[in-house]
């Protein structure tokens, strides 16, 4: 077991607990809720790892008791005694060694989702709004909060795009596979004849980026301000609130425009910026090591079609994994957790 490791885990567990009793951290919002959620996932570690120095130190002492001068009695009850140390010792050493098999360093962030119509036109656009409610069914049962970022709706009442955050406890642990092409095959409500028509939207899932994780250069920006519209172009609002930002290093554009206000926009515009740009280290650093990609359910690309909702059939099928279940409409009302438990317990087992 690398001690060393945990000695340096302990140091930061006791850095955190230090810095979240100073008044210009717990007056920083943000920054507390980063560094409460690092110090939270540290927490169980470093207690184990504190158990397990008191054991090995107990042992060591009642093996210094052996080599004395004790009557038998006595030496025969801190052999039994040593045997139990070595077994919870040996015990806390199998949770600390897996303890950085299980999660990876983005398991307790919040995430932004973004969803597209793929092809298929407005039977399309249909699906990627059918995709935002599933996922909004499933954190109300998870108790995750949903807000909604920016969306661009059709004529037919779906999305050509929306991007929205969740937030709450394990948030990207069960969302990050949702990255990648999601297939629907059912019959248009504008389809006659009653043929079935295959439809996609992409969703990408984002860790959320906040502002200690990310600094962004205001020189580097670009923002333009204009007024919103809705379907077929028609103004939304009177006043010029929508806001687009355009990252001039990277290329990176987006645009916010669902709320009124000229500020609430541009603060949202900056959450989804900060969260690409760091998506796009991520995804470099990924690229580099090769046994993360090994280790991963899928790809992880998110040109990588990963699911089928066959509506005649009431199947979804996750192709990641090979799990066909027959239980659409459930699944499409946020009940998500079988799948979910499915492709966490595949992707320990690939770490293994």
């Amino acid at each position: 077991m690398d001690t060393l490791k945990f000695e340096e885990l302990q140091k930061r567990f006791d850095e955190l607990e230090h810095l979240l009793a100073q008044p210009e951290i717990i007056s920083d919002k943000a920054k507390y809720s980063v560094l409460a959620k690092e110090l939270s996932s540290l927490r169980q570690p470093v207690q184990n790892f504190r158990k397990w120095k008191k054991t090995a130190e107990e042992i060591i002492q009642l093996e210094g008791v052996l080599t004395e001068k004790h009557d038998k009695e006595y030496l025969e009850l801190a052999k039994a005694e040593i045997d139990v140390l070595k077994g919870t010792k040996a015990a806390l050493e199998v949770k600390l060694e897996n303890c950085f098999k299980q999660e990876d360093k983005d398991a307790s962030k919040d995430v932004i989702i973004e969803i597209r119509a793929g092809t298929g036109g407005q039977e399309a656009s249909l699906f990627a709004a059918d995709l935002f409610r599933m996922y909004s069914r499933y954190a109300d049962r998870s108790n995750w909060a949903v807000e909604v970022l920016s969306s661009h709706p059709s004529e037919s009442k779906g999305f050509k795009e929306i991007i929205f955050s969740v937030r709450g406890l394990d948030v990207y642990k069960k969302l990050k596979f949702e990255s990648g092409v999601h297939r629907v095959q059912r019959v248009p409500v504008t389809e006659a004849s009653g043929r079935i028509h295959t439809s996609t939207a992409t969703v990408a899932v984002l860790p959320e980026a906040k502002e200690v994780d990310l600094e962004i250069d205001p020189k580097d920006l670009r923002i333009d301000i204009f007024r919103s519209s809705g379907p077929g172009g028609q103004s939304v609002n009177t006043a010029d609130s929508a806001v687009r930002i355009t990252h001039l290093a990277s290329g990176i554009v987006v645009q916010c425009q669902d709320e009124r206000s000229q500020l609430k926009n541009k603060n949202k515009a900056l959450r989804v910026l900060r969260t690409r740009l760091l998506d796009q280290e991520r995804i470099k650093n990924q690229d580099k090591i090769s046994s993360q990609r090994r280790q991963q359910v899928g790809s992880g690309d998110r040109s990588e079609k990963i699911r089928t909702y066959n509506f005649s059939e009431h199947r979804l099928t996750d192709h990641r994994i090979g799990l066909t279940i027959h239980r659409l409409e459930e699944m499409l009302e946020g009940n998500l957790d079988d799948m979910f438990n499915a492709l966490i317990e595949e992707e320990n087992k690939q770490k293994k």
